[in-house]
């Protein structure tokens, strides 16, 4: 089980989670070592140099995993079954050089992008299993009722994608286990509380990943999909990733570390 945060430049952290005389440019030295895992945003919006992964490889320990957004020009497109050359082109700019410290890669939709069943296969037909002996892990970020049906989640354990469970927000919530892990992005901090989250609400997630880690799914989460014991799927030990992101962006760093406290 990893929790982590979006990111890790953000200047109102600067204080309440690094401390004030720690230079920018160890930022993410620092964060790594109080969580074990980040989801990278900026790789949504546009392509890294092969030199800042081997930069983040360095920086951070050997047992440390980075999340990675996918780029957005592979997802915010009308037809998904022509996005091949972009998928390509992100893979080949330098993401295997994180080797071991590659989590898993988050596609993520709009809220507009609505579920058309052949076009969404013909993309899950061009995520790549591997690459150069690589193993790669596949998460679909869908923010629209029309994915909340027994057919797309049936598709997404066909290609073994993990379906993002996005919770405590306005977003749909779709908590189907899906493929040989869990990636959750939980949204709820609160200016309010001083962990981001109150200590009940964060034994209630701590309570969740240690059920979605076993292989089932937790009562109190939204599913659509046929129930695991009646699909070829079998309930069995997986990886959860698990992002502490928007809400009250201030406390996310504080809610990550508490959860991991309690885990």
């Amino acid at each position: 089980m990893r929790v982590g945060i979006g990111g890790w430049t953000f200047a109102p952290w600067r204080g309440p989670f690094y401390p004030a005389d720690l230079t920018q440019s160890r930022e993410l030295e620092y964060a790594s070592r109080q969580l074990t895992s980040i989801e990278v945003n900026g790789t949504f919006y546009g392509s890294q140099k092969p030199s800042s992964y081997q930069k983040w490889y360095q920086e951070t320990p050997d047992d440390f995993v980075f999340s990675l957004k996918a780029p957005r020009y592979a997802t915010n497109r009308r037809v998904l079954a022509e996005a091949g050359e972009t998928i390509e082109r992100f893979f080949a700019s330098g993401v295997l050089l994180l080797k071991q410290k590659l989590g898993a890669i988050n596609w993520q939709f709009a809220t507009t992008k609505k579920f058309d069943p052949d076009d969404f296969e013909a993309f899950l037909k061009l995520l790549p299993a591997s690459i150069e002996g690589q193993p790669l892990r596949h998460a679909i970020e869908v923010r629209h009722e029309s994915f909340k049906t027994p057919e797309f989640i049936a598709l997404a354990r066909k290609y073994q994608v993990a379906v993002v469970l996005a919770a405590d927000s306005d977003y749909p919530q779709i908590a189907d286990i899906t493929a040989p892990f869990v990636y959750a992005r939980i949204m709820g901090t609160s200016e309010k509380e001083a962990h981001g989250y109150s200590a009940k609400a964060l034994d209630a997630w701590a309570e969740r990943a240690h059920q979605l880690a076993a292989g089932t799914t937790p009562d109190d989460l939204e599913t659509c999909g046929e129930p695991l014991a009646k699909t070829t799927a079998k309930a069995a030990a997986r990886d959860v990733y698990l992002y502490v992101i928007s809400g009250f962006k201030e406390r996310n760093p504080a809610a990550a570390m508490a959860l991991l406290r309690k885990l």
